[in-house]
């Protein structure tokens, strides 16, 4: 190479690896530049040589380098063009060589270098299921560039793994060897060592005064202690305290001695693990001033805090606080206020004057509390859509502040439009007839709040997302609002096996609960069944084998007509029970079963709007040859009718079908037959059995309440009654043998109906063991029930897919088979826990363990631990 050719070269390498690792160098022929006098070219092209996996044209475009393009050499362009290059983080070696140089051209190619991209990653030192849960979140895809921040990402995000899990310690090393069967391609050998959990050994709070100990432990609900079990330390030193303490009749030091040792040497952690977690103890710091702040201490503070290891591998937290003073509400006067009087602002923000300041209650009493009616409630449901109210400390003087509410009350505002956003599957007339806002209304916070409600309980969506968004016009006064809703799965197979009479029942069954009628000949809608009407269509179909069938099927319009919520139902079911004989055998016994229900169902406006009237009428055909193994009454065969008119008063203000958390589902239903005794003149004295029961006739009662509330956060009580009367018209007739109630067990097992029988539920016990004459006497069942229950249920996923929660349950109970027998004192207990998991597939399926307090009379094994299985609340 020519001396000049070497120093213009030389210096081109210079000046590029100034600002990146590159470099620029021209060709052995090109020794008319002259280095010490800059001069202009024009790009006459421009080549890229050495890449394998990028596109020509962009590399040149993301030089900034084009054809045509003047440039100075030597100049900045070059060196611009490396560093623009270098900042993509693809390539590991840079060169710029002039390869020709034409007159005013110079012709230009970009050599480049690629790093190394990704084959493929393994885990080592962890085990499967924290690398497939890495592997999820981590985002490394085969064929990624393996630069410097995609290693040092990769290792951030496992340790950020590990210490949310309390690993403080976790250890990254992740090893690059190249891939022998892919050019230019590296494996990444992931090695973890997480080493072990870091545990909180004690947390201490500087300075606190006003608060016990469990108050804290409250106030910091994830960052906990680690448990402590060490009944045999410190004992002498407890020991002495406490003589010393008795000897001066102190014996309050005695009690806060004992408890101080306990509190020191048996902490148990069942619920909560002790981990240590930077963005929980920030929430949990926060939560201790508002614990502070709710009692009145406003300016209570974290000074500083201190996190710091000890010799055994936990940590100890040093938390200093500021209690500050503790204050009291004064004065509270009201500002812009003319719909509303200050008293009656007042009543509704229910804060005294002496009363602890607290910003929680004021804030909730003024907007959005969950259990009263609150003041901006007063306002938004009258209209009032841009009402504000703004409450300000006007004077602190020493521990009592006054309170001045600033209240911009605005315009009434009217409903524009109103839109629903989301609903993929379910039409938009199904959606909209359930709404409560409509155009040309006054806006409605409480009829907002409502519609939520509503499309709820439809159960089509996810009632954890639907969204009402208000989107005010406050130029002309109006609002749109749009409900955002999140389709989920309504349909639901039934697939389960009981245990009835000796034999193991399987029964199959769909539901679709969102059915179109309309659309069953358009081939377009069937996803995989025609739906979006909101229509309902069940199938079910049971057995035990060739001596046993039932089917039934029934479907439900909710709106009759399409413009009132009058629903409409009909079902039609038939069951078959026989010995499997052949029809024409002379020792063949059957029973045939046949029945038809319509129903019509009306939303009712008074006493509220929350109230719904439902009257059937069903129609059943019984038909007996020779079957004497469950009736106690009559030859076995004979032909009976029940023809009866049901009808249910119900109230269901449930703030959710699946999980609720507020409201109360409360019905009272009457079925009746016509007394055909009081009209036909007949002496049922002197009749058989067949035939004094062949028109059956009867009066059956039902009520049932069930209450929730909620006591903290999402756990909730479940308060459930309910209670059934089975009587007669004819006293002679007695009370007729079909229809009657069988109470224990899980709900299911022998749940086929045969002769009207309803099958209560009861955990702890065995199946229909808590009925009179169980199984004596043919098991002819009760005619008087109740069943009181008393549940706390926490939720483990509220998510729509699988709604899981947990519960523990109180109950009682008993069955009698008369009046004479009957005594409500006379109760049966049974204690447990549960599950309940809810899967739009499959229905609500629980699992319990019961344990029956009380032996029942001639059955030792009727109580005790007990199983359950449950379909569809039928434990409920």
């Amino acid at each position: 190479m020519k001396i000049k050719n070497f120093i213009i070269w030389f210096l081109l390498v210079v000046t590029a690896v100034t600002t990146a690792q590159g470099q620029i160098s021209l060709g052995d022929d090109l020794s008319e530049v002259d280095y010490s006098k800059p001069r202009e070219y024009e790009i006459g092209g421009i080549t890229i040589s050495g890449v394998q996996y990028l596109d020509n044209n962009v590399l040149i475009m993301l030089s900034g380098l084009y054809i045509g393009a003047e440039i100075t050499v030597p100049g900045d362009q070059i060196s611009d063009a490396i560093h623009k290059l270098w900042d993509q983080g693809l390539f590991e070696n840079i060169r710029i060589t002039a390869t020709k140089i034409q007159d005013d051209y110079i012709f230009l190619d970009i050599n480049l270098k690629e790093r190394a991209r990704l084959s493929k990653f393994s885990f080592s030192g962890i085990n499967k299921s924290d690398a497939d849960n890495i592997r999820d979140d981590i985002k490394l895809v085969s064929g990624d560039v393996v630069t410097e921040n995609l290693i040092i990402r990769s290792s951030n995000f496992i340790k950020k793994y590990y210490t949310d899990k309390g690993f403080l310690d976790t250890e990254v090393n992740i090893l690059q060897t190249t891939d022998t069967s892919k050019v230019n391609h590296v494996i990444l050998d992931i090695q973890i060592e997480k080493k072990d959990k870091v545990k909180i050994y004690q947390i201490n709070i500087i300075g606190i005064e006003n608060l016990t100990e469990a108050q804290v432990e409250r106030a910091f609900k994830s960052t906990k202690e680690k448990s402590v079990v060490q009944p045999l330390d410190y004992t002498d030193t407890l020991f002495i305290s406490t003589l010393e303490a008795s000897m001066g009749l102190d014996m309050i030091d005695v009690v806060n001695n004992t408890g101080q040792y306990f509190s020191d040497n048996m902490k148990l952690r069942i619920f909560k693990s002790s981990k240590y977690i930077e963005e929980d103890f920030k929430e949990d710091k926060l939560n201790l001033i508002k614990k502070y702040n709710q009692l009145g201490f406003r300016d209570a503070a974290v000074i500083k805090d201190s996190v710091y290891k000890n010799p055994d591998n936990t940590i100890s937290i040093d938390v200093y606080i500021d209690e500050g003073s503790k204050y009291f509400f004064r004065h509270i006067t009201w500002i812009g206020n003319t719909k509303y009087t200050a008293r009656q602002l007042n009543s509704i923000l229910m804060i005294e004057k002496g009363d602890v300041y607290n910003l929680d209650i004021l804030n909730t009493n003024l907007s959005f509390n969950p259990n009263e009616l609150d003041v901006s409630s007063l306002y938004l449901d009258d209209g009032y859509l841009f009402f504000q109210v703004d409450p300000v400390e006007v004077l602190v003087e020493n521990d009592s502040i006054d309170i001045e509410m600033r209240i911009y009350e605005g315009k009434q505002a009217t409903v524009s439009k109103v839109s629903v956003k989301g609903n993929t599957r379910t039409n938009d007339h199904v959606i909209i007839r359930e709404l409560r806002t409509k155009p040309g209304q006054l806006f409605n916070r409480s009829d907002i709040i409502r519609t939520t409600r509503e499309l709820a309980q439809l159960r089509y969506f996810n009632p954890e997302t639907i969204n009402p968004v208000p989107m005010p016009n406050p130029a002309d006064g109006t609002v749109d609002i749009e409900y955002e809703v999140e389709e989920t799965s309504a349909d639901q197979v039934e697939l389960s096996g009981g245990w009835g009479y000796g034999k193991v029942i399987g029964t199959v069954g769909v539901s679709f609960n969102n059915f179109s009628i309309n659309n069953i000949f358009k081939k377009h809608a069937w996803r995989p069944v025609p739906s979006g009407d909101g229509q309902k269509l069940s199938l079910r179909l049971q057995s035990y084998g060739r001596g046993y069938i039932s089917y039934n099927m029934s479907f439900t319009e909710p709106w009759l007509g399409g413009k009132k919520p009058n629903s409409f139902t009909v079902s039609y079911f038939h069951s078959l029970y026989s010995n499997g004989f052949p029809k024409d055998d002379i020792g063949r016994q059957s029973f045939l079963l046949d029945g038809l229900v319509f129903s019509l169902g009306k939303r009712l406006t008074w006493p509220d709007d929350f109230f719904t009237l439902v009257q059937s009428v069903s129609l059943q055909w019984y038909k007996l040859n020779n079957y004497t193994s469950v009736f106690s009454f009559g030859t076995g065969t004979g032909n009976y009718n029940n023809f009866a008119y049901i009808v249910t008063l119900a109230r269901n203000s449930i703030d959710a079908p699946i999980f609720p958390r507020s409201g109360s589902e409360i019905s009272l239903t009457l079925e009746l037959t016509p007394p055909y005794s009081w009209f036909n003149n007949t002496n049922y004295e002197l009749l058989t059995d067949t035939e004094k029961y062949k028109w059956v006739e009867y009066h059956k009662w039902y009520f049932k309440a069930y209450l929730y509330k909620k006591i903290a956060g999402n756990l909730v009580a479940a308060l459930k009654f309910r209670y059934g009367f089975l009587g007669n018209y004819n006293r002679v007739i007695g009370v007729t043998p079909f229809e009657r109630f069988y109470l224990g067990g899980d709900g299911l097992s022998g749940n086929n109906n045969m002769d009207g029988r309803e099958i209560i539920g009861f955990r702890g016990y065995a199946n229909e063991s808590l009925t009179p004459q169980y199984y004596e006497d043919h098991n002819q069942g009760a005619t008087i029930y109740s069943r009181n229950t008393l549940e706390l249920r926490y939720p483990v996923s509220l998510n729509p897919s699988a709604t899981i929660y947990a519960l523990a349950f109180l109950e009682t109970g008993n069955s009698w088979s008369d009046f004479e027998s009957f005594n409500p004192f006379s109760l049966y207990r049974a204690v447990g826990f549960g599950v309940r998991v809810f899967l739009p597939m499959f229905g609500l399926l629980g699992l319990d363990w019961g344990y029956g307090i009380d032996p029942v009379p001639g059955l030792p094994n009727a109580s005790g631990g007990q199983f359950h299985f449950s379909i569809n609340s039928s434990i409920d």
